[in-house]
């Protein structure tokens, strides 16, 4: 049995209207209750921090119910097995799955969203990676690069650019011979976007004339958009979609708050018309029989040297709404995670 008595957890406890200002989260400590029959308790290791967590906060729709007021927030990570009484999680396991922003889950396939999957020993890669760019996140990538099918000679935009999803699309799509021109937030980002990630070039949409440097870039148009921003940048793409064009909707990171009056509409949609264009939303968590395959291909290019990612890592589950603020303020490249726990077989906790 289990020797842990509380729990640190995250709960909403009110929700965020804006994209600037804090969450309302608040960290609260609770008592872990007696393991039942089919239950295992998962100490939370590593955790995904992702935009979509503003959505969460939110009464935005989405394809899962909003996070209730007063109950922990909503979160994916990678924990270890600490005491179980289920067969499929034995103790010392690693585990991949709905751990929420808490130190510790207990895991009832009955109330998760997300059940937990053991993950194989020895790992295939770090802990990071497999919640980054070996998860979801590169899985993302590439199903938006193969919607906006990069051939050669075409032009390819990708916005946010250094981010998790866009770093990794944008090499994607230059394997395949696109012209592939980044936008992100500075001039070190854009840098870092084309002198390391080898795009062709990268805007600044924090240069006051972004607008006229996209145009510079893209002087015969935009053949397809992989796009997690939204927005005016969304906007101005749209002004400059070719016949045919194709737009991969990863994201709309702009358009997260939960009031309307701080959204951006959009003015050109007609030119979905004009150009007969496809715009492409998706999710990733309806191609769950993929995951596997594509998760192999990148682990390849990784190995091979073929892709880059970069990573920021926050120590502590109390700096959780900190990561959370940083994709929001652009702060960082490429994956955001916390990590909560060492990762140690028995945590002195069994």
């Amino acid at each position: 049995m289990s020797t842990v008595k509380e729990n640190r957890a995250f709960r909403l406890s009110k929700r965020p209207r804006g994209l600037a200002e804090e969450p309302g989260l608040e960290l609260v400590t609770t008592e872990i209750p007696v393991l039942e029959d089919g239950q295992a308790l998962v100490r939370t290791l590593v955790l995904s921090v992702d935009p979509s967590s503003r959505i969460f906060m939110s009464d935005i729709r989405s394809d899962l119910p909003p996070v209730q007021e007063g109950s922990v927030m909503r979160g994916v990570g990678i924990g270890r097995v600490v005491a179980s009484r289920r067969a499929d999680l034995p103790v010392g396991a690693r585990v991949l799955g709905s751990t929420g922003w808490q130190d510790y889950q207990v895991a009832d396939d009955t109330e998760l969203e997300t059940p937990f999957t053991v993950l194989p020993e020895p790992l295939p890669a770090p802990l990071e990676d497999l919640l980054g760019v070996l998860g979801l996140t590169g899985i993302t990538a590439w199903l938006a690069v193969e919607i906006a099918d990069p051939q050669p000679g075409r032009t390819v935009v990708v916005s946010a650019a250094a981010g998790a999803v866009g770093s990794i699309a944008g090499q994607l799509a230059k394997e395949r011979g696109a012209r592939v021109i980044g936008v992100a937030g500075g001039p070190d980002k854009c840098q870092y976007v084309v002198e390391e990630l080898g795009f062709d070039a990268c805007v600044d949409r924090r240069d006051p004339h972004w607008r006229d440097r996209l145009d510079e870039a893209t002087p015969d148009g935009i053949d397809a958009d992989i796009e997690n921003v939204g927005g005016e940048i969304l906007d101005h793409v749209l002004s400059r979609i070719t016949t045919g064009a194709r737009i991969a909707m990863c994201g709309m990171i702009a358009d997260y708050s939960a009031d309307p009056a701080q959204r951006h509409g959009i003015r050109n949609l007609v030119e979905l018309v004009e150009q007969r264009a496809t715009a492409y939303g998706f999710l990733v968590a309806d191609h769950a029989n993929r995951f596997d395959e594509i998760a192999g291909e990148l682990a390849v290019r990784l190995e091979d040297g073929r892709l880059r990612h970069e990573r920021v890592v926050l120590e502590g589950l109390e700096h959780a709404p900190e990561a959370l603020a940083r994709i929001f303020r652009g702060d960082n490249r490429g994956k955001v995670l916390v990590r909560v726990a060492a990762d140690d077989a028995t945590d002195g906790t069994v």
